[in-house]
């Protein structure tokens, strides 16, 4: 047996918990809108012909903060295909994903779910095949007050307060070869910028996010920020990232995956703070860290030369016990770099590697990723500590030595969350907290995720064969928190003090 440390004292922070962290992603790709979020006609589908059933799934899973309409959709998208009566809408075909696009779902059906949700709306504009006139035009449309032509449209087709929408997206994933409308790093950044400064002559109050590379494996990674950036720092809020990941049958390492998307962060960070000492500017940028989770990208099945479809069935994982262990550690990655990383959205919310899944006219479920994203979203509040654990390491194939604990705290009015992750995959591990700067803390519960078959799934027919489960083995004695954390494990401790 081996034994981690960590300290938790109020004096040592890091940042307020920015609720935009908890933020999902709905795209026009597969069932994600189609028969997931939407679906008239569904039993539980309400007079707008959004599934509640989904709806009451995204309130327990505590999303924030939702990115629309793409993803790779957006940069061939027509935004005005999508307002107006369902009626007179054009069918269109999608090139990013091959499928046929009604438009019967578009931004005003968007607003109205984000408003019964009670989530934030995070919009995307075309960068793809459009560019600075059609970006102003959508903002106009959706939150001009009225006497223009696009906003007075939007009041004729029944919304007649403004949609507000704060946070925006300049395009999508522009570094890539497969996207619409591929742009090398100096005409997106041109773009970008000129796009930014065009947007807030329409609305000073937007915050711009703009793109960054579409992963760390991209070649053109590093470059491509220190590019954009140079163009556009002073007239965008954020860059963003991208990172999906995968067992690929290296359970130990791919446990360790939190690993790496630490050291994007900190690339990504190193390298605009890099450009904003080169440009002399003191203002820092943050990070949007806008497509992350999970991905069995061994499984996908590239569309081309398929026929066009409506709604495919598509990148429709079943999660495992080990994936939500890792989507864990990613949201206490996420809270470690909270002075920086002030929005992010786990890729998707249904259906498409998503913690929702639903059936056509059937039920809708918990996958097992869901857990640790809603528990975290609950009980994560208030100011994130500075933690510094040390635990033995742990050897990886794919990352090399890893520490065997991640772990982070918050603390509000109420209390201290401690969420730990126990990465090695054979072998349980001790944990010493040290709470003497806490008082006289209590405990309140612990839950953890873990299972003797790591690659134990919820499915439709069995949907709670992995659910959080109580965490027995633990105490508090003399200022002291002792847990044993169970082999490749999640866990939550919440302490009342």
């Amino acid at each position: 047996m081996t034994t981690a440390r960590i300290t938790l004292d109020p004096a040592f922070t890091i940042a307020p918990v920015n609720r935009r962290l908890f933020g999902s992603f709905v795209e026009h790709m597969g069932r994600c809108v189609y028969t997931g979020i939407f679906e008239p006609g569904h039993p539980a589908a309400d007079e707008h012909g959004f599934r509640t059933d989904v709806l009451e799934l995204t309130r327990e899973l505590g999303v924030e903060v939702v990115r629309y309409p793409g993803g790779n959709f957006v940069s061939g998208y027509r935004w005005e295909d999508g307002v107006g009566p369902v009626a007179d809408r054009p069918t269109r075909l999608d090139l990013a994903w091959r499928q046929i696009e009604t438009n019967r779902f578009g931004l005003h059906e968007f607003i109205t779910w984000t408003r019964v949700a009670g989530v934030e709306p995070m919009m995307a504009v075309n960068l793809g095949t459009r560019g600075i006139q059609e970006a102003c035009d959508l903002l106009e449309y959706a939150n001009h007050p009225g006497g223009t032509y696009w906003s007075d449209l939007r009041i004729k087709h029944g919304a007649a307060e403004p949609y507000g929408i704060r946070l925006w997206c300049l395009g999508n994933e522009l570094d890539g070869p497969w996207q619409v409308g591929h742009k090398t790093a100096d005409e997106y950044g041109r773009l970008a910028n000129e796009t930014a400064k065009a947007m807030r002559l329409v609305d000073p109050d937007v915050e711009l996010v703009l793109c960054g590379s579409s992963n760390s494996g991209m070649p053109t990674f590093g470059a491509w920020e220190a590019t954009v950036l140079e163009h556009a720092y002073d007239a965008v809020d954020y860059i963003s990232l991208h990172a999906y990941y995968e067992e690929k049958g290296d359970l130990a390492g791919f446990l360790a995956s939190a690993v790496d998307m630490d050291r994007f962060i900190e690339a990504v960070v190193s390298t605009a703070d890099h450009v904003a000492a080169k440009l002399r500017r003191r203002r820092k940028i943050n990070l949007s860290f806008d497509e992350w989770n999970v991905w069995n990208q061994a499984d996908f099945t590239d569309r081309a030369g398929s026929p066009y479809e409506e709604a495919p069935r598509l990148i429709e994982d079943t999660f495992t016990a080990a994936e939500a262990v890792v989507v864990g550690d990613f949201l206490i990655t996420l809270l470690r770099h909270a002075d920086r990383v002030t929005v992010a959205c786990q890729a998707q919310l249904a259906n498409i590697i998503a913690p929702i899944r639903t059936e056509p006219g059937g039920p809708a479920w918990r996958q097992t990723i869901f857990h640790p994203f809603a528990l975290t979203s609950r009980h994560a509040r208030g100011t994130v500590l500075r933690v510094e654990p040390t635990s033995p390491p742990l050897d990886t194939d794919r990352y090399g030595e890893v520490p065997r604990l991640s772990a982070v705290a918050t603390r509000d009015d109420d209390g201290v969350t401690l969420l730990a992750v126990n990465r090695d995959p054979g072998e349980p591990l001790d944990l010493a907290a040290d709470l003497r700067a806490l008082g006289r803390p209590a405990l309140d519960f612990a839950l953890a995720i873990a299972e003797d078959d790591p690659h134990r799934v919820n499915e439709r027919d069995a949907p709670a064969r992995v659910v959080p489960r109580p965490l027995a083995d633990l105490r508090v004695d003399g200022g002291t928190l002792h847990a044993r954390l169970p082999a490749a494990s999640w866990s939550l401790i919440r302490l009342t003090c």
